[in-house]
């Protein structure tokens, strides 16, 4: 009983502990949109990249430093409390949402092997200047031009889509895409799909999900028009307007990793973007220039300090174990509650 008590109580204060700081993500999110606003749509991103992995970490932080330790020092083995009904039910709740984020991961990677693999079969290889990952010319009825893949990324243009789009838009298109191989983000579309559990207990909290994919989009429309300037933020926005007339009704693509450069967006997202690309058009350099160093330095900064944090609080929690006797307490009252 002891050991089954001691891994009902980590999973279910895991569980607890990421739903209430993702709620306070969300209040965070509402509160900085305005503020954010006026930077560029690459820190939009970051933001909240930070507001949807930051709760889980915190949390795992949490359980594993100061809750997990706190139980292995003060608990007797030969203790007398049982597991209760409620409190079996919040641990399988926590149990259940870690398997499907692992077999949400699993799913997402067989699906994106299956997918690339059934579009190798209609493709073929083609080479356009400029391009560091591999391209695809491919025999699509929807407008694909999208980077399929985590570890070894594809560029995928769907066939049509070189008769419709003139030089400087298809270049254009290509840097928009380039943009997100820079940014990674594939990888962080993976990983924001794993934790995706919790958020959807709190319907507000898929905003933040939505709110995501658009700064990321927007993002890689920033890279692109750095890359070429003024005049290819409008051949980007004239190719996103060419390529929305062309998607076919009621088609509602998914790529499990990776994005279409016109996809999953309403025409509302659509003609936000091509604004944004007309106000790109007019900004100077220094506007546009890409903050990627400073991104890269601000990401390897917070994994290093979460890390720091957990090695810090486990080797505290097993060196000074007297501190965790109130911690240890507030668990006895929480059993007693769930009884």
């Amino acid at each position: 009983m002891y050991n089954l008590l001691g891994l009902c109580l980590a999973l279910a204060a895991l569980l607890s502990l990421n739903l209430l700081a993702t709620l306070v993500s969300i209040a965070l999110w509402r509160a900085l949109a305005p503020v954010l606003a006026r930077r560029s749509a690459a820190m939009q991103a970051q933001v909240l990249l930070y507001l949807r992995l930051l709760p889980f970490a915190c949390a795992l932080i949490f359980v594993c430093g100061f809750l997990v330790p706190a139980y292995l020092h003060h608990e007797p083995h030969a203790t007398e409390e049982v597991v209760s009904l409620k409190l079996a039910l919040f641990a399988a709740c926590c149990f259940a949402g870690l398997a499907l984020a692992v077999g949400r991961g699993l799913r997402s990677l067989v699906a994106t092997r299956r997918l690339v693999a059934d579009w190798l079969r209609h493709a073929e290889p083609v080479s356009l200047a400029g391009v560091s990952v591999p391209v695809y010319r491919l025999e699509h009825r929807f407008p694909v031009i999208a980077v399929v893949g985590v570890m070894r990324p594809r560029l995928f243009i769907a066939t049509h889509l070189f008769d419709e789009l003139n030089a400087p838009e298809l270049r254009a298109a290509i840097l928009h895409e380039h943009g997100h191989l820079a940014a990674h983000d594939n990888l962080k579309r993976a990983a924001l799909r794993a934790c995706r559990d919790v958020l959807m207990l709190v319907p507000a909290g898929r905003t933040l999900d939505h709110a995501w994919g658009e700064q990321t989009e927007a993002a890689a429309d920033e890279h692109a028009a750095h890359a070429g300037g003024a005049a290819l933020a409008l051949d980007l926005a004239s190719a996103l307007v060419k390529i929305a007339r062309l998607v076919p009704a009621n088609a509602s693509p998914r790529l499990p990793a990776g994005a279409f450069l016109v996809g999953e967006q309403g025409d509302g997202i659509i003609a936000w973007r091509v604004r944004r690309l007309a106000r790109l058009a007019t900004a100077t350099t220094n506007e546009l220039a890409p903050r990627r160093a400073l991104n890269a330095a601000l990401n390897y900064a917070l994994a290093c300090a979460l890390v720091a944090a957990l090695l810090t609080s486990v080797m505290a929690s097993f060196s000074q174990p007297d501190f965790l006797a109130p911690l240890h307490g507030a668990l006895e009252r929480v059993v007693a509650a769930l009884e």
